[in-house]
């Protein structure tokens, strides 16, 4: 109802949209250290990955569950991009319970000290 809150004199702030164009710029919109978005990338290539097994293995979310020893809902979660209080460790063990093995490469970063 516009009217009801134009009476009130309440008014909604502008919101300016923020574009992020890696997981280090939306961490860092967030006000969030650049580490947590180089934590989201690494989760983003697991998951990413995950997604492709199983699609093609068709493997059902059940199925993928028992396998790693996790819920079917936390899988679903998951599966549909939903990685909130997920870590890094878990992605890496639901591959593992698939059959494959996650490596991983450290190189010394230009940015570092």
């Amino acid at each position: 109802m516009p009217g009801y809150w134009a009476s009130t004199g309440f008014s909604m702030p502008q919101l300016r949209p923020i574009v992020a164009r890696t997981p280090e710029e939306l961490a860092g919109a967030l006000g969030l250290s650049s580490s947590a978005g180089k934590e989201w990338r690494v989760q983003h290539v697991l998951l990413k990955r995950l997604k492709e097994i199983a699609r093609e293995r068709k493997l059902t979310h059940a199925e993928i569950a028992k396998r790693a020893g996790t819920s079917r809902t936390r899988v679903t979660a998951i599966l549909n991009d939903d990685l909130q209080h997920v870590s890094s460790d878990l992605l890496i063990r639901i591959l593992a319970s698939l059959g494959y093995r996650v490596r991983v490469s450290v190189v010394r970063s230009d940015t570092a000290a």
